[in-house]
């Protein structure tokens, strides 16, 4: 039997609400991927839609676990990171990972920071300057329109999009320096949304759709994200984990909208695992993985 991957997942705990860590753990583990959590900060829901919300920083216990991780001699497959709340972090995080790479280890960055045309409002407007150098290190990042544009210092503009457009931003996006760019947000008519994807070593640009269901879900980026990591982990081309991802969320986001759930809750995904488990094996065994 093959030696199981490992990932290094450096995200926020909302402890309720389904994002950032209590979605990453679950959804690639399911993938047959062990996760090794580094834990940003413990809050007791997400932000959107709460308030009275609980938040602790551990700011300062991010390197202390990385130092103890590499007196363990701990190899990491892939280093997956999410929402950073501060230049520190930022900076800590690019310590990580010179701390614990390898010559083959994948470093995911999703630069959680915008959203619907505009900067979260807690960053500062240089903000994106920082995440810009954390991504120009990285080898996959997987941001949406909104922080594509903060990245490239561009305007947003507003969809449906040309393809051409698509593929632009996804090439000047590889030019800050990963190889592979997975763009998500992506529609190019009202009824379909999904997401782009283009991989340097091939020149080759691939979008994946469904169909569009109204309203805003939280913690869908972080699902998606997820199941990006998973499906890589699992030897699948980027078209390949990106249309697993994109079938995936919208799957999760279905179920959640025809069952009346409070939006605030986050999807679910989990009734989705076992049949996203099934389809990355199957897929593995295809390419002889």
């Amino acid at each position: 039997m093959a030696r199981q991957k490992r990932v290094a997942a450096i995200h926020d705990i909302s402890c309720f609400g389904k994002c950032s860590l209590t979605v990453a753990l679950p959804v690639i583990s399911a993938m047959g991927v062990e996760v090794s959590a580094i834990p940003t900060a413990v809050l007791s829901t997400h932000t959107g839609g709460f308030t009275g919300y609980t938040f602790r920083d551990l700011t300062e216990d991010i390197l202390p676990i990385v130092r103890h991780w590499q007196a363990l001699n701990l190899r990491f497959d892939a280093i997956y990171t999410g929402y950073l709340g501060s230049f520190e972090q930022i900076e800590i995080v690019r310590e990580a990972f010179g701390a614990l790479k390898s010559e083959d280890t994948l470093l995911a960055v999703d630069p959680v920071m915008a959203d619907n045309g505009a900067l979260y409002a807690h960053f500062p407007k240089d903000f994106p300057e920082g995440m810009r150098k954390l991504c120009a290190g990285a080898d996959v990042i997987l941001p949406n329109l909104t922080e594509a544009a903060l990245l490239l210092g561009e305007p947003y503009a507003e969809g449906p999009y040309e393809r051409e457009y698509i593929e632009g931003l996804l090439r000047r996006l590889s030019d800050l320096g990963p190889g592979r760019v997975v763009l998500t947000g992506v529609w190019l008519d009202p009824e379909h949304l999904g997401a782009a994807c283009y991989d340097r070593s091939t020149d080759r640009v691939d979008i994946s759709l469904a169909p569009r269901i109204e309203g805003y879900y939280h913690g869908t980026g972080d699902v998606f994200g997820s199941v990006v990591v998973g499906a890589l982990m699992n030897g699948c081309p980027l078209a390949e984990a990106a249309e697993l991802a994109v079938n995936f969320t919208a799957a999760s986001i279905r179920r959640t909208h025809d069952a009346g759930s409070d939006i605030r809750f986050g999807v679910n995904f989990e009734a989705g695992l076992a049949a996203l488990a099934e389809e990355v094996k199957n897929s593995a065994g295809r390419l002889g993985k």
